[in-house]
């Protein structure tokens, strides 16, 4: 028998709490409520399933029922990766020498812990030894205190508590979700005795007879869902999990709310191992709930007992007159189980005198588990505050594990293109000040990463000056700095004329570092612009100033101005990754063996390209600029879209048949063409970099071998990628051809399109199934077209920014479209925005794939 096997410890973390009823009284008084409504529209809380019987039901389920393929699933996954998922896990800390101590793992719901034993031995593979005070404690949240007590003293008396002995303790924390967060975020973990003090978060005797049931206080409707504003950033990593799919009986809405509620640090190393079911085939999801020995419905029928125990009466509710039927809603991607009356019948609820009648065959409602496909589980992420930093799924496709993090910023969901919102300026402004004051040292902020671009600090004041620019011709408000000051920070302004359509070709900048504005004089400057921002929000939402499409233009204008500048000076610190910028701080580190292996066995396109056309494809929008002149178009701002002055007026083009490749030239066909025959034909790509006598692809964590960064898209020239596709006997698609291939397969951010910072470098392009509609993403690069940069017919010069694309029709430049994953997503979305780069240019994150015409 293991050294653990005495009595595990139990926390009791159920809390006081004056504005509750006892959990008994509450769980009562929610079935009489969902039995109260309407025939046809009853329910009973999903709550009564999980008593004690039914927890050792479920876990028949799990053994004796392989329909069940959601545990098999999930723990296929475990088996197999939960070495290389706990180093994931780790990649923030973990030192040479292992993990150093006081680790928390917290699991919630955390059942028979058959799974868990897994993850558990392989977080005792990364202490060096056994020690009297282990570095890691591991706490099960459950409802059940027996039930913890059998299943961590099981735990206990195995080989896998001897193996974890010394290195892992094991406790039971007793509570709902609620409690169990509470406890956490009032540092009841991080104590000096945490026994002493799970002690005052014990209810009274009264409160333990009954299971607590869970008071949704994450509920999407819910005030405070948020971390604590300033969160303990002295202890160590807190790593949560939360198995099984469980968040799939959560409403949609409400499954991101209580993500939310997680005390998860922003930046901090904090983790989330989540385990989601997939919107599998409608009849494997329906035989998994309903498997023919009846394991399920054994579990599903207990829950009537469980309910009438509540009510008073554990035989309240005639099993003999009930029976268990359930069905996938695929249009709602959820599965649902209910109690079906088999005849007219009445209970009665005891102690009330209310009757409740129940006609022939109608359905009661017990348990929804829904199924996520990839725009829900990435929508869900974005909603909840959450980043991915690495997936595992089983060997079927049909269940996915994933690692996630609260990052130091994220961008919302973009469902509209009109004014930014509040919501959007907070999210950029957190984005650029994350890049400019925590990835630039001091010592490069007055370098150039590249020729011919300004120093680091130009861009710092360049931002906040242009905003500041607009918004005083807007308001007819004096500028916020003096104009010596601005002129250093606004390329192209005439300092001798107060107009700031009045321009030339190069601003004069010092030449000397201490000629320059300090920093923080900068700082305070932006922060003062920012102000200003923020208070034509406020008197827009007052009354005092009327929203009209002109000031809804300049915040449209200035916003993506600032999302546009994020990108280059990225790009331009990209050029000094590893030798001076500073790896994005408080996002997890890639850990690339693990994803290289993970993108090495995904699933490839059986075809390499696709025919498309012929079709008439629309490009652009209208927004004439002058149109905010007209009074009564003037106020007309709602549901508008807006646009620079190139995406102006829609238009249609004409698309003859061609063939196009699924995904852009990755790093591994330029590669080989590099070496075989395009030395003496293409440029060495600025994105690659020689380390001793290899080429190695640059990232912000330092250059990564060519094998790991193979199937990325390339990032390099027109003029590189234009030549490689012609020796290819292709071309270039034209803006209008590769537009139509977006349309129709392209998942953009919702789907989980790799931009908007999800993850700091390329990643392999993807091709969604049969239900996503074949929808994919490129890898997250801008895409060269063949199309010109150029006037179109209908083309108007913007009046309040003259030059933003009329400086650049000189047959130069060509256009590229889609986004990079450093492109904010309210930019990468919006289907007409239009980007151009010189030909030669190979700085930007910009990729191309090949198109070859189809003979008539």
């Amino acid at each position: 028998m293991s050294a653990l096997a005495s009595t595990p410890q139990i926390l009791d973390v159920r809390v006081h709490d004056d504005k509750r009823t006892d959990a008994g009284q509450e769980l009562k008084q929610q079935i009489v409520a969902g039995l109260s409504k309407p025939a046809g529209q009853r329910t009973i809380p999903t709550l009564v399933l999980y008593d004690e019987r039914g927890l050792r039901l479920y876990d028949d389920i799990t053994t004796e029922a392989p329909e069940y393929y959601l545990f098999g699933a999930e723990e296929e996954i475990l088996k197999s990766r939960a070495d290389e998922i706990v180093q994931v896990m780790h990649s923030s800390t973990l030192k040479e020498s292992g993990i150093s101590g006081n680790e928390v793992v917290l699991e919630l719901g955390a059942g028979a812990l058959r799974k868990t034993s897994h993850i558990l031995e392989a977080l005792a593979r990364l202490v060096p030894e056994a020690t009297a005070s282990p570095p890691i404690s591991y706490y099960a949240l459950d409802l059940e205190e027996r039930e913890l007590k059998r299943t961590l003293g099981q735990l206990a008396a195995s080989d896998i508590g001897s193996n974890i002995h010394g290195r892992v303790e094991t406790r039971g924390m007793l509570g709902t979700y609620d409690h169990g967060i509470k406890f956490v975020e009032e540092g009841g973990l991080y104590g000096p005795s945490v026994a002493n003090v799970a002690d005052s978060y014990k209810l009274e005797k009264a409160d333990r007879d009954v299971s607590p049931s869970s008071s949704h206080s994450w509920k999407s409707d819910a005030t405070d869902t948020t971390a604590p504003s300033t969160p303990d950033t002295t202890r160590q990593p807190m790593h949560i999990m939360f198995l099984g799919s469980s968040l799939g009986n959560f409403p949609r809405g409400d499954d991101a709310a209580f993500l939310r509620s997680l005390p998860l640090r922003p930046g901090s190393g904090d983790t989330l191992l989540l385990g989601l079911d997939h919107d599998n085939d409608p009849k494997t999801i329906e035989v998994a709930y309903n498997d023919p020995k009846g394991h399920t419905r054994n579990f599903i029928m207990n829950g009537l007992q469980s309910a009438g125990r509540a009510l008073g009466d554990e035989k309240l509710f005639d099993e003999d007159k009930w029976e268990y039927v359930n069905f996938h809603n695929e249009k709602e991607r959820r599965h649902e189980a209910y109690y079906k009356s088999k005849g007219s019948q009445t209970v009665r609820i005891p102690g009330t005198g209310q009757e409740i009648t129940f006609l022939p065959d109608e359905l009661v409602h017990v348990e929804s588990s829904q199924k996520f496909s990839e725009a829900d589980a990435y929508s869900l992420f974005t909603d909840a505050n959450l980043r991915p930093i690495q997936r595992w799924t089983d060997s079927a496709s049909q269940y996915s594990l994933w690692l996630l993090e609260r990052p130091p910023f994220q961008f919302p969901l973009q469902t509209a293109f009109g004014v930014p919102t509040v919501e959007e300026w907070q999210s950029l402004w957190s984005a650029w000040d994350f890049v400019t004051q925590r990835m630039i040292p001091k010592s490069m902020m007055f370098e150039k990463p590249i020729d011919l671009r300004h120093i680091c600090l130009f861009y710092l004041g360049h931002i906040p000056t242009f905003l500041d620019i607009h918004l005083s011709r807007l308001l007819q408000e004096p500028h916020t700095e003096p104009e010596a000051f601005k002129y250093i920070f606004e390329r192209g302004i005439d300092p001798n004329v107060d107009d700031p359509t009045k321009c030339h070709d190069h601003s004069e900048v010092p030449q000397k570092d201490e000629d320059w504005p300090s920093v923080a004089s900068i700082i305070d400057f932006q922060s003062r612009v920012r102000a200003r921002v923020l208070k034509l929000y406020d008197d827009i939402e007052s009354g005092a100033v009327k929203m009209t499409r002109k000031i809804g233009r300049v915040l449209f204008m200035t916003h993506e101005h600032e999302g546009f500048h994020i990108e280059t000076l990225l790009y331009m610190l990209f050029q000094r990754a590893g030798t001076g910028t500073i790896p994005p701080p408080g996002f997890t580190p890639p850990h690339w063996e693990s994803l290289a292996a993970a993108w090495e066995s995904a699933p490839q396109p059986s075809e390499a390209s696709v025919v498309l056309g012929p079709a008439t494809v629309s490009l652009g929008i209208d927004d004439p600029e002058a149109g905010g002149k007209d009074p009564a178009e003037a106020q007309q701002v709602e549901g508008h879209v807006f646009g620079w002055d190139n995406e102006h007026p829609k238009r249609d083009v004409r698309v003859e048949q061609f063939r196009i490749e699924w995904r852009p030239v990755t790093n591994g066909q330029f590669y080989e063409f590099y070496q075989a025959t395009g030395r003496d034909k293409v440029k060495f790509p600025a994105s690659w970099v020689r380390v001793g006598g290899d080429i190695q692809v640059r990232t912000f964590y330092g250059p990564v071998p060519m094998k790991i960064a193979w199937r990325w898209p390339v990032v390099t020239s027109y003029d590189n990628l234009s030549t490689y596709a012609t020796v290819k006997g292709g071309r270039l698609p034209t803006e209008a051809e590769l537009r139509l291939f977006w349309d129709k397969f392209e998942c953009g951010y919702e789907g989980g399109a790799n931009s908007g910072f999800r993850n700091w470098h390329p990643v392999p392009a993807t091709m969604g199934g049969p239900k996503e509609g074949g929808r994919g993403h490129n890898g997250g690069v801008w895409e060269w077209t063949s199309t010109v940069f150029d006037k179109h017919e209908g083309f108007v010069s913007s009046e309040l920014y003259p030059g933003y694309s009329a400086d650049f029709f000189d047959g130069c430049h060509n256009v590229v479209i889609g986004g990079a994953y450093g492109t904010i997503p309210r930019m990468s979305e919006r289907r007409s925005l239009r980007n151009w780069y010189q030909r030669n240019y190979p700085y930007s994150w910009t990729g191309a794939r090949v198109a070859y015409d189809v003979p008539n």
